[in-house]
Parts: structure tokens; sequence; C-alpha cells
């Protein structure tokens, strides 16, 4: 097997830190649970998942994986990331990916204020007709697009003051985002960390069969549909992910960790 690359210091403790800090929402009783904790009154807070993609930047980006480890609630979101806590002999728990639990956030925040930052025209405003139509038509809904300087995602949520910021923006930038928005805003906000979930509400891409879906291949149909933006994330970084998984599994051996969470 080729050496792994090691574009920075000893990824495999941050990878190590990472499988600590996810939840383990066992049982659908439990994500429901979870859901009522995320929207309780309180500080800020920030969700973030994890997926493969998400392990490799951490093993690449120290700022992005100090930003990610920094969430309130890291969820994981994927096969790839279920198959490397197993070989870890982890709990994997439920899978929480963005794509079907922050619609049901928004449901739940029906009433509350939401904002949406991420994506471009159409699909933004596509979006925010879905959350005021469908998901949460008693809550006002403010929306800026995700190509913006920081300071105006400070400056909207300041003055209008929403429950529920759903950022989708992609990795790395939404988690950075997000950890800035926590420190700026004084009220209680969740903070979720969306991925390409605002893209998938404004129509612009679309979900795999349920049956891909409940096999864990949404991702080799999100890679048919949109080749040329998702060929270096899915064809040379999974076979990476599996790398590094196989690499934290030998030192797991030899080195007797991680300890069962």
């Amino acid at each position: 097997m080729a050496a792994l690359p090691s574009p920075s210091r000893d990824w495999q403790m941050r990878w190590y830190q990472l499988v600590r800090s996810m939840a383990r929402v066992q049982t659908p009783g439990g994500e429901e649970q979870l859901l009522d904790w995320l929207l309780r009154p309180g500080e800020s807070r920030v969700l973030a998942f994890v997926n493969a993609h998400a392990f490799n930047l951490a093993a690449e980006s120290e700022p992005f994986y100090r930003s990610l480890i920094s969430a309130d609630v890291v969820v994981r979101d994927g096969i790839g990331v279920q198959l490397l806590m197993r070989l870890l002999n982890q709990p994997p728990g439920q899978n929480l990916n963005g794509t079907d639990l922050i619609p049901r956030l928004l449901e739940r925040a029906n009433g509350l204020g939401i904002a949406l930052f991420g994506t471009r025209e159409p699909w933004l405003t596509r979006a925010q007709q879905v959350v005021r139509e469908r998901l949460a038509p008693d809550s006002a809904c403010v929306t800026l697009n995700g190509f913006l300087p920081l300071d105006a995602y400070i400056r909207l949520a300041a003055q209008s003051r929403p429950r529920v910021i759903v950022l989708g923006m992609g990795m790395p930038r939404q988690e950075e985002v997000a950890i800035a928005l926590r420190g700026a805003l004084g009220g209680p906000c969740l903070i979720v960390c969306g991925g390409a979930i605002l893209d998938f509400l404004g129509g612009k891409a679309t979900r795999a069969p349920l049956w891909m879906r409940r096999a864990g291949l949404e991702w080799a149909f999100r890679l048919v549909c949109e080749p040329r933006r998702l060929w270096h994330r899915y064809v040379h970084g999974n076979p990476l992910f599996l790398r590094r998984a196989w690499a934290m599994v030998q030192r797991s051996i030899r080195r007797g960790w991680p300890a069962a969470a």
C-alpha cells in the first residue's frame, strides 16, 4: 500500500477526537430528544454533520478541524463514517444526514424566526418559498446568498435575531461562519451547518431514490448528477478516506486506542 499523504501534523489524533466527540443517537426516540434539545432556549448552539469528506478535510486543514470540533453537537452523516467507527469498535448510532434532519428541525421551528444563508439565486428564493409555504409557514424567514463577507451575515442576524440559522455554504466555510456567528450573537440561536440543503430545498439538487438512500449510496447518485463538481470529493476522496481509515485501525491495534466511548 502506498504511503498516506501527510499534509498536516498527526491527522489521526484529529480523527480520534472527532470520533470521540460525535453524539451517538441510538433510537428514533433519542433523535426526537435531540431535536427538542437543539431548539430549547439557551445560548447559541452550532450543529455540524460529519461525513467522509469532513474527515478528509479535518486531516488536511487544522483551521477547519478546530471549527468542526468547536461545534456544540457533531453527528454522523454517511456510510463511510459508520464503517470507520465500526472498524474502531465504536457504536456508530443512527445516521443523521442533514438533508433529512434539517427539514424536520425547520418544521419544529415553525413560528420562530429563521435565516437561510447560502447558495445563490434563484435557488435561495425557491428554498425560502419552501420554508414559508411548507415547512414553517408561521415563521419570518430572511435570506442572504453564500458568497458575502462574514460581516454581512453577522449584521443581518443581529438585526433579525432568528432562532434558527441554516448555512448552505459547503465545507469548510460554513463551519467557520457558524463559529463566528455563535460568538457574535448574544441571544439563543441554533446555527446549522447544512451543506447542500438549500440546493435541495430550492430544487437545484435532486434526492436519490429511497432505496439508494437506505443503502448508503446517495453519494453515488449525487456523483452521477454532478460529476464535474463532485468527482474529486468522491472518486479521489473516498479511496483516500478508506486508506486513512485502515491506517487508523492499524494504529488502534498497535496502541490500543481509541478506547470505547
